[in-house]
């Protein structure tokens, strides 16, 4: 099996494992046919991201036990949605993106002028 490819061209680096996400839980934003929501955008949630999310229908901050899933506190890395995050950026509340760890993938719904404006080291 070929290695996944980030938004940069490069190998995908891990998202996160602390807490454990990815569409397969495997700690990387890898997709593939059955994830029709595209969970390919690592992000590094803020308290505003999350927030917004719980306003907008999806609260990741609430922790779930009967998913495994502990909830998100800011300064998490999560395997976000691509819509989720274009929606996002859309309402001022876009979070920080970790383009090492972003698949390529996302590139189908978001521009990568998008994502790099809201990169994790990106100057302010």
């Amino acid at each position: 099996m070929e290695p996944s490819v980030n938004v940069l061209g490069t190998r995908l680096e891990p998202c996160s494992i602390r807490p454990m996400t990815g569409f397969y839980r495997n700690g990387c934003c890898d997709t593939g046919p059955g994830d029709a929501a595209s969970h390919t955008v690592c992000v590094i949630v803020d308290a505003e991201f999350l927030a917004l999310s719980k306003y907008l229908g999806n609260d990741l901050s609430t922790p779930r036990p009967e998913f495994r899933f502990g909830g998100l506190k800011p300064g998490d890395r999560w395997c976000l949605c691509a819509a989720r995050f274009l929606q996002a950026a859309q309402e001022f509340g876009a979070p920080k993106v970790v383009l090492e760890s972003t698949h390529r993938r996302a590139l189908d719904i978001i521009p990568l002028e998008l994502l790099r404006a809201h990169a994790a080291d990106a100057q302010s």
